[in-house]
Parts: structure tokens; sequence; C-alpha cells
């Protein structure tokens, strides 16, 4: 039974959860429990694909790249995995995570990759 120090989080769409510390950020947790509910990537907040939606509980946040979430997002609860401490228990949805689009110049034409 986890103890005071100790939050269940449960990822609802992936019908999985871990336990996770309150000194320890979700994706690591995760990682320890040889879960696979959340994508893994960088583990350090550049790349994104850990980006999840808290549902319900509390929790903190260490700084995350604007390039990833957006003051609005942030204020409906995305978060990436890697970036977050909880406070309670957890309810979260993963799988997020959407590549932008690249567009690159090839002999002064611009193209975007679909």
């Amino acid at each position: 039974m986890p103890d005071q120090n100790t939050h269940l989080i449960r990822v609802v769409n992936r019908d999985q959860s871990f336990s996770c510390a309150t000194d320890q950020v979700l994706l690591i947790a995760m990682e320890r429990m040889c879960a696979n509910a959340i994508n893994v990537g960088c583990r350090g907040g550049g790349c994104g694909v850990c980006k999840i939606r808290i549902l319900r509980g509390e929790y903190e946040c260490k700084r995350m790249s604007k390039a990833h979430i957006s003051d609005a997002e942030q204020q409906q609860g995305f978060v990436l995995a890697c970036r977050v401490f909880p406070r309670t228990d957890l309810e979260i949805e993963a799988d997020h995570y959407q590549p932008q689009e690249l567009s690159y110049t090839n002999k002064g034409v611009r193209k975007t990759a679909s």
C-alpha cells in the first residue's frame, strides 16, 4: 500500500497504473516500475514525446518549453511527464504528443512534410 510520500498514477486511456514518490518525476517512476504507460523520449523536456494531460489530482512542474506546452495547454492540464512531480494521486491521459510539421527549403521552394 502506498505511503503518504507515494502516489498512485492512473493512466486512464492505457488502463494502467503505477506508483510515484513525491520527489520523483512521473516518467522515471513509470520506467522504474517497468510500466509502458507513457511514451518515453529524451527524459529532459526537450522533445515533447511524454506529453500527457492531468485529469485529476495535484502536482508541481519544473519549467517546460513553450515549444511543447503552451500557456493555454498548461491551463488545460497538459504537461510533460518528465517534468511533473505528484502531490496527490493522479489520473492522467497519455499519448498527446503530436510531431510538429517539418518544413524545409529546396532550391528556394518551401515544402511542408505531410
